[in-house]
């Protein structure tokens, strides 16, 4: 057992066989829920399903996400999570814009991400993609461009100050950026660069380097 598998093993705690609630539209921005179906005894299929109650950051700050087996509750953990399944392992994580990781990694063979329910925000992202690829396309191409650009501004504003250190400027010298953006216009790069990255996380798309931006 790795050390990664060992500290999963520690926050699981076993359910409480409540029964799954259905996904209501008024939870799309604060609620995410998949699906997975596997093979059971006897050929009968095991309906899993991964529930993740965001707004719990907004009380405990601690989110924790649910596993359920055929609508009843049988285990919990908080994120990131590692439910041990029938022939592998559910794997779950967040970022700080949505969900950043929901697949099943079976013992033997590639992960594959759980389907999002289509009542979620993931769902419904999904099925956009679907019906309207170029669409879909168009505005993940967007949300790259967008947390590219609110990089690089980052950077080279940030290098500036960065270089009148005293130890840096004895060292590499000072640097004077070319950019220097109002106020108003780097708040609204920001809100835009938040945006692409909830849109990104919509996608279970991340990059440490790409959604810096939005923080």
């Amino acid at each position: 057992m790795t050390w990664k598998q060992w500290a999963a093993s520690k926050r699981l705690k076993p359910g409480d066989g409540r029964a799954l609630q259905r996904f209501r539209w008024w939870q799309l921005p604060l609620r995410s829920l998949f699906w997975l179906r596997l093979p059971g005894a006897g050929g009968h299929a095991r309906v899993h399903a991964v529930d993740v109650r965001h707004w719990a950051r907004l009380d405990s700050g601690r989110i924790r996400a649910h596993l359920f087996l055929d609508g009843r509750h049988v285990a919990e953990s908080k994120l990131p999570a590692a439910f041990p399944v029938d022939g592998g392992v559910i794997e779950v994580a967040m970022s700080n814009y949505g969900i950043r990781r929901c697949h099943y990694r079976p013992s033997g063979g590639q992960p594959r991400q759980l389907t999002p329910d289509p009542a979620s925000a993931e769902g419904r992202r999904a099925r956009l993609a679907a019906r309207r690829p170029g669409l879909s396309r168009a505005i993940g191409v967007g949300s790259v461009l967008l947390l590219v650009i609110g990089v690089g501004l980052n950077l080279l504003q940030l290098a500036e100050p960065v270089s009148r250190i005293p130890p840096v400027a004895q060292r590499v010298g000072t640097f004077e950026s070319p950019v220097h953006l109002p106020v108003w216009l780097n708040l609204a790069l920001g809100v835009m660069a938040v945006l692409a990255s909830m849109e990104r996380a919509l996608r279970l798309r991340y990059s440490s380097l790409l959604d810096m931006a939005g923080h």
